[in-house]
């Protein structure tokens, strides 16, 4: 009887082991990737990442058991844009975000985009802000990154100035926005916030350049493209629509 049991314990232990590798094998990896640029041009102030675009859309994974890395240019603790935390922009995401000392942490150690690679994730996302229009939007590294995910048949996902990044991204020799639908932070909402003259670039601008079929709503209302595995959003509003139609291609959407 002692070596029956001695073997079903051997057998249970076993079992155990390999439902947990498999259920490690199953679960869904995102790379966020986020802006490590802080200056507003030349006006003196601070930008960043918009606290929103990337609360939102890691709660709305995280909570269906979506493994989440962060990377940056340089690594560490990316800026936030000051004006993102203003009470007046708080949602109950920001607000969560605020309390989580796991999240906070992880933010503090980010990946060095140049270290990570597209095969350990299912998909990628950019949160936007201002800060990808100066350092993002021309980085070599974010460059093939997108074209690596995008060419191996997995989502990659944009909200507001985050399409920025695509920027300069080709796929077979034509940009990958070229005749594709997408949104982005349109050029009357950022004449509202007074940063027309001041940005790089209009982004609204720049993807039709490339070729996008571009297409936006009422300023500040939520808004969200999806173009087989390009998914864009227009502004800090539309975060959750993005994160769950990246959920819906990650096939973990309820």
């Amino acid at each position: 009887m002692k070596k029956v049991a001695f073997f079903a314990v051997i057998a249970l232990t076993v079992s155990c082991i390999t439902a947990t590798a498999q259920n490690k094998k199953s679960m869904k990896k995102v790379l966020f990737v986020v802006t490590s640029h802080d200056k507003l041009g030349n006006t003196g102030e601070k930008t960043g990442f918009w606290t929103e675009e990337l609360a939102a859309p890691y709660y709305e994974l995280a909570d269906k058991g979506v493994v989440i890395d962060i990377a940056t240019p340089l690594g560490g603790q990316p800026p936030i844009d000051p004006k993102s935390e203003d009470p007046s922009a708080a949602t109950e995401d920001t607000k969560r975000f605020d309390a989580d000392t796991e999240l906070l942490a992880k933010l503090k150690n980010t990946h060095k985009l140049a270290d990570v690679k597209e095969s350990d994730y299912d998909a990628v996302f950019y949160p936007g802000g201002h800060g990808p229009l100066w350092d993002l939007a021309t980085d070599e590294n974010s460059s093939a990154l997108i074209e690596a995910f995008y060419t191996n048949n997995k989502p990659v996902a944009f909200v507001c100035h985050s399409p920025a990044v695509l920027k300069n991204v080709k796929v077979n020799g034509d940009f990958l926005v070229k005749g594709k639908k997408v949104t982005g932070f349109s050029n009357t909402e950022e004449e509202a916030v007074g940063l027309t003259d001041v940005v790089p670039f209009l982004l609204e601008d720049a993807l039709q350049a490339n070729g996008a079929t571009y297409s936006k709503v009422s300023d500040w209302q939520p808004y969200a493209v999806e173009d087989g595995l390009l998914i864009t959003g227009q502004n800090p509003a539309s975060s959750k629509l993005v994160a769950e139609k990246l959920l819906n291609q990650l096939n973990l959407k309820k």
